[in-house]
Formats: C-alpha cells, sequence, structure tokens
C-alpha cells in the first residue's frame, strides 16, 4: 500500500447505499477494502444474507476491491438480540438497531477493520460526522427523509473520530444515479427492512418463537373487559389492529387504540380516539443519557425525537441526579412507548439520546 493511500474498510451490505459509499472512497483514492457481515445465523427463509452476500461480491468485483467475509452472530445474539427478547419479555418496545450499531458495525466490526490494517471505517448511513470546536461531532444527514443520526446517538464519542459516511452529504435518488452511472448491479435494489440483520417477517409469529404467548384481558381504563389478548409483548403503544375486540355494546363505533401495558396484571388497556388523553404526554422521564459531548449542568433547550422520522419537536431538556433525564415539549407527543429512544438535536448536531422510561399524561 502507498503511504498515500490510506486503507479504509467500508461495511458492504449488498445493498446500493453501502455500494456507493465504497465507490466514492474508491474515486477519492484511498485503499478501499469491503466487509460483509453475516450477523444472523437462522435460515429460515426470511434472512436475505446469502443474497446479500452475493451482491456485496458483486459490488466489490465491479470496483475491484477485496471483500472480506466476517459472522458476528454470536455477538449479536449475545449483546444485540438477548436485549431485545428481554425487553419485549417486560412490556417495553426496544429498537435493536441502536444497539446493533453501538455493539455490533461500530463496535465488533470496526474492531475487526482496524485488524485488517484500516485505519478508519466507513458505512453507508444518511449521517455526517464534522469536525467541531471540541471533536467530531455527529449531524444529520444531508437528506431529511432518509437521516439516520436517531439510530447512531448511542455510539461512544470516540468512535466518531474513526469513522466515516460517504454519502452522508447526498440525497437518495443522487445516490442510485451515481450507482446507476458506475454501473453497479445494485443501483435499483430495493431498500432493505425489518429488524436489524434479521430483516422483514411476520413479527408476531418471530417473537412466539422465543417469546411464549400469555394471554390476559383486553380492559377499558375503567376496568371493563373487552377481550383476550395473546401477550402483552405482541403489541405496543397506539396500536389500532390486531386487537380483535370489534364493535362493543355500549361503546360508540369507532376504532380502539392500546393506551398501556399493566403488566403487573397482564392486562392490555385500550381507548378510543386517536387523540385520546391516555394516548398524549408533554413529560417524558429517560434513562441515562448517553451524550456525545459534556452533559449540560442545568436544563436547555433542544429539539427531540421520540421515535424515528418524527419530526423535531421542540423541548426542554432537564437532567435528572440519576443520569436521566425530564423532557418537557411543547407539543403533545402520542404514543410514546417505554424501551424506544428518545434522541436530541441542535439543529443538526446531534446531542445524544435515552431510553423512554415513562411520560406523565396532559
Amino acid at each position: 500500500m502507498s503511504p498515500s493511500r490510506a486503507r479504509i474498510v467500508v461495511g458492504l451490505s449488498g445493498g446500493v447505499d453501502s455500494a456507493v459509499a465504497a465507490l466514492r472512497l474508491v474515486e477519492r483514492g484511498d485503499d478501499v477494502h469491503g466487509l460483509f457481515m453475516a450477523n444472523w445465523d437462522d435460515d429460515d427463509g426470511y434472512c436475505t444474507a446469502a443474497q446479500d452476500f452475493q451482491d456485496a461480491r458483486t459490488v466489490a468485483d465491479t470496483l475491484g476491491i477485496p471483500l472480506h467475509r466476517v459472522d458476528f452472530s454470536q455477538q449479536y445474539r449475545e449483546r444485540v438480540f438477548a436485549h431485545f427478547l428481554d425487553e419485549y419479555a417486560a412490556g417495553r418496545t426496544p429498537n435493536p438497531d441502536v444497539l446493533c450499531n453501538r455493539e455490533i458495525k461500530f463496535g465488533v466490526c470496526l474492531d475487526h477493520a482496524r485488524r485488517l490494517g484500516a485505519a478508519r471505517f466507513a458505512t453507508g448511513h444518511y449521517a455526517r460526522v464534522v469536525q467541531g470546536e471540541r471533536g467530531p461531532e455527529l449531524r444529520k444527514g444531508a437528506d431529511p427523509a432518509r437521516d439516520q443520526s436517531y439510530f447512531l446517538h448511542a455510539l461512544d464519542p470516540a468512535v466518531l473520530g474513526a469513522i466515516e459516511f460517504p454519502i452522508g452529504e447526498m440525497m437518495k435518488d443522487d445516490v442510485r444515479a451515481h450507482a446507476r452511472r458506475a454501473g453497479l448491479a445494485v443501483h435499483d435494489k430495493p431498500d432493505s427492512t425489518g429488524i436489524c440483520f434479521i430483516g422483514e417477517r411476520p413479527f408476531r409469529e418471530f417473537l412466539a418463537r422465543f417469546i411464549p404467548g400469555a394471554p390476559g384481558p383486553i380492559e377499558t381504563p375503567q376496568g371493563e373487559r373487552l377481550g383476550t389478548h395473546r401477550g402483552l409483548a405482541y403489541y405496543t403503544l397506539g396500536q389500532r389492529g390486531g386487537l380483535d375486540i370489534g364493535g362493543q355494546a355500549g361503546h360508540p363505533e369507532g376504532a380502539w387504540y392500546v393506551a398501556h401495558k399493566d403488566t403487573a396484571r397482564n392486562a392490555l388497556v385500550v381507548v378510543q380516539g386517536h387523540d385520546h388523553p391516555l394516548l398524549l404526554a408533554r413529560t417524558v422521564i429517560t434513562g441515562r443519557v448517553h451524550w456525545l459531548g459534556a452533559p449540560p449542568e442545568t436544563a436547555i433547550a433542544a429539539t427531540a425525537k421520540v421515535r424515528y422520522r418524527q419530526p423535531d419537536q421542540t423541548v426542554r431538556i432537564t437532567p435528572l441526579a440519576t443520569g436521566g433525564a425530564r423532557l418537557e415539549f411543547d407539543l403533545d407527543q402520542r404514543a410514546v412507548t417505554p424501551g424506544q429512544y428518545a434522541v436530541f438535536y441542535h439543529g443538526t448536531r446531534c446531542l445524544g439520546g435515552a431510553v423512554i422510561e415513562a411520560t406523565i399524561h396532559t
């Protein structure tokens, strides 16, 4: 390797985003190596890892770069999937992509890239790392419809100095156009969906393989029984479909929504009305905040998201003695879900985030 060509490893997933990330680094003149991760070892017909690996090989061949294949399935099950199951079993709704990024993609995978002689590691995320006055900062991707900084907020701040997001300044349409011009076969491949590394699949059936059903009552807030649920783990706050309670005598026609999981009684509490008061909250309590810079000593004004793709919401963040935070939003937030993440911003800069623990209803 020429001293003027820095080695950089790119996580090649078999999709168009990581392919163009690698392409841009090749065009820059770096010594680029691809790294494909196979992190789910259950071949049940839904996981697309085999086809994704073939697509990654085709991309690497087109770009003329080496491709390495690694299996982190054990680490994924221990560091991500076990937590995922524990949270669902406790009646919460986790977001495994956040842990997957911290523990796998920018954890063991970054370590592997360094063993391959790379000074830096890159992925096809729609996010940016910029040098601020006090070090690297995580910022939103330029494409507001694709920004993935929400899923990256839990990274160790020290990691930011060793990673790159080559398509962070690009729009999705431009990424596909660039791939097409370069002759990359994945230029029109559909985006991946579903759980990180596990893929898209019938979720309730998948979860039932690991968490047995525990039927219990579906009730109104007043305790009136309307039906039977299959297990609290299979429902999420704000959910409308799949309740199987239909019209109920003595109640107006209209949809029912999951408003609360009473784990002590194994009861699912439902309400009518999209904006029922039990679905709304302006105050949210979080667990320990992961700050990407120095934590504030007093309350700060910022914006936050309590779910991916939510528009930024103005909020006042007050640090708590526990290390968590009290979030006071200007507007009602609907179906804020324990186990999910609240992620904080100043403009495009991601300040960090925390797991949602509780809400105070309006």
